[in-house]
């Protein structure tokens, strides 16, 4: 089945960002963090797990241009910590939250560091672009800034 441009619910992963639903455009491809010593790519893209240690990757942030980071399910918040703790390491580049992270957790994820979200077809079906939409104004939104005031 052909794909319509404007249309991408099918077949492939959707990028979600503060702007609405992209194609993914990373296409230097994910290694697990321990293979990240003997890399000598220009462009490095990590998968961790959500159980993952940080530490993993100390002295190796500068040569990271994408960290994506697993979320089994989405009752597991351990992905949102994990990002957080990264960013905490100095991790300036460009972090991805990845499988099961619902619309309304979008502003969580951006909070905690993501720049962006890839949820799966059948996800971007459920909870269309409006729905995330909806949520993306999450700088604006935050009740700890409100009682920081």
């Amino acid at each position: 089945m052909e794909q319509d441009e404007g249309d991408m619910t099918q077949d492939r992963q959707t990028l979600v960002t503060d702007s609405g639903f992209a194609p993914d455009d990373w296409t230097h491809g994910f290694m697990p963090p321990e293979r990240l010593a003997a890399n000598d790519c220009p462009a490095v893209g990590v998968d961790l797990a959500s159980d993952a240690d940080p530490a993993d990757l100390a002295g190796h942030l500068d040569a990271i241009d994408l960290i994506r980071i697993d979320f089994p399910s989405f009752a597991d918040g351990r992905g949102f910590t994990l990002a957080r703790l990264i960013r905490r390491m100095g991790y300036p580049g460009r972090m991805r939250a990845a499988g099961h992270v619902l619309a309304d957790q979008y502003a969580m994820a951006r909070r905690a560091g993501f720049d962006e979200v890839e949820i799966g077809p059948d996800l971007a079906t459920r909870q269309p672009e409006a729905q995330w939409l909806a949520r993306a104004d999450w700088q604006s939104n935050d009740y700890q800034s409100r009682l920081r005031g």
